[in-house]
């Protein structure tokens, strides 16, 4: 049976001036409509790279990735992506920020005024719509960044380390907000993070991966409630679950540098 979303045997290697170097080695993951998979490892093994060859922005050298029966052979509407940096364009407001993503796929202004008011109501950023990005914290930056790539209507929203740069308290309070979200929009959610608790208190299932050339070691469903407080991540359930992540980090070698 075919998945929404397959990475077959998937591998790319870069040319750089010290000569070829593979970065990812034969991935194979399938991704069900609706699910929330986060990518979790150590630094440069690749989790971006997935995330950017399922986006379009790179070509894999070996295999290939089908999005709900096509195949992926560039950038499209049907995949947006949420950056560590916001990314927003600092001469623009909030509103003019999403109006500009929304503008690509809708021609209508009225239609793109109602959907860039409904994603910023979303995300409760809608009290700030007139604000300018310096205006904003780290937080409001992001979640207008979620704001406006949920604006596109994607089929797979990609989410690569969105809130690694922001404090424990904002993090965990957008957490709870990203979960809200999904919630409520059902997108298939491709996330990258280094954070193990967040890994588990965000997904339906967990894929571990090996240093360079970047392999899928283990695959983890997570099997807690989807209603999650903050303090689940107190519970034995998902201290074991947590656990189970790091002997597959060890067991692959992502602690050494």
């Amino acid at each position: 049976m075919k998945s929404y979303l397959e990475i077959s045997d998937v591998g790319i290697s870069f040319e750089t001036e010290q000569g070829s170097f593979e970065a990812l080695s034969r991935v194979n993951l399938r991704i069900e409509k609706g699910e929330f998979v986060s990518l979790i490892g150590h630094s440069g093994c690749g989790k971006s790279t997935v995330l950017n060859l399922v986006a379009g922005l790179l070509e894999p050298t070996l295999g290939g990735i089908i999005l709900d029966g096509r195949e992926v052979a560039g950038p499209g509407p049907e995949r947006a992506m949420v950056f560590q940096n916001h990314a927003l364009l600092p001469w623009l407001s909030v509103q003019q920020n999403v109006a500009l993503a929304v503008g690509q796929v809708e021609p209508d202004k009225r239609a793109v005024a109602e959907r860039v008011d409904y994603y910023l109501s979303l995300v409760q950023m809608d009290h700030a719509s007139q604000k300018m990005p310096h205006e904003l914290s780290g937080g409001m930056k992001q979640r207008v960044g979620i704001a406006r790539a949920l604006s596109l209507s994607p089929k797979v929203l990609l989410m690569d380390e969105p809130f690694g740069a922001l404090d424990e308290i904002v993090r965990d309070k957008l957490n709870l907000q990203l979960l809200r979200l999904w919630a409520e929009t059902r997108k298939t959610v491709v996330f990258v993070t280094h954070s193990i608790p967040e890994a588990v208190f965000l997904s339906t299932r967990i894929v571990v991966m090996s240093p360079r050339p970047g392999r899928i070691i283990d695959v983890l469903d997570v099997d807690l409630p989807a209603d999650r407080p903050l303090d689940v991540r107190e519970t034995p359930e998902f201290l074991a679950i947590a656990q189970r992540v790091r002997d597959g980090l060890r067991a692959g070698h992502s602690y050494d540098d």
